[in-house]
């Protein structure tokens, strides 16, 4: 991970299959969006490209995320951002 990085909460998916994984991208975004953070990591991993796909499909299905990319500089990482919490 880049040093750019280095204090976003990150969840790492290695090793998890693509139902799991499912479960666990939404209770972080969940967690996340409570905790009022705003940017965060997620790792999938190169490999066959399964978890990439899930992760993004997850994401794309969420109302918690404002927006999300590959990173630039470690195709096997998600930048997501979060929508800023309504609640003050």
């Amino acid at each position: 991970m880049t040093m750019l990085y280095n204090n976003l909460p990150t969840l790492d998916l290695h090793g998890i299959d693509s139902d799991y994984a499912k479960i666990l991208i939404n209770e972080f975004l969940e967690d996340n969006t409570k905790m009022k953070n705003l940017k965060v990591i997620i790792i999938h991993g190169i490999g066959s490209g399964i978890l990439r796909k899930t992760t993004q499909e997850t994401l794309k299905k969420s109302k918690l995320v404002s927006s999300y990319k590959i990173d630039n500089f470690n195709n096997g990482m998600t930048i997501v951002e979060l929508h800023k919490s309504l609640d003050k």
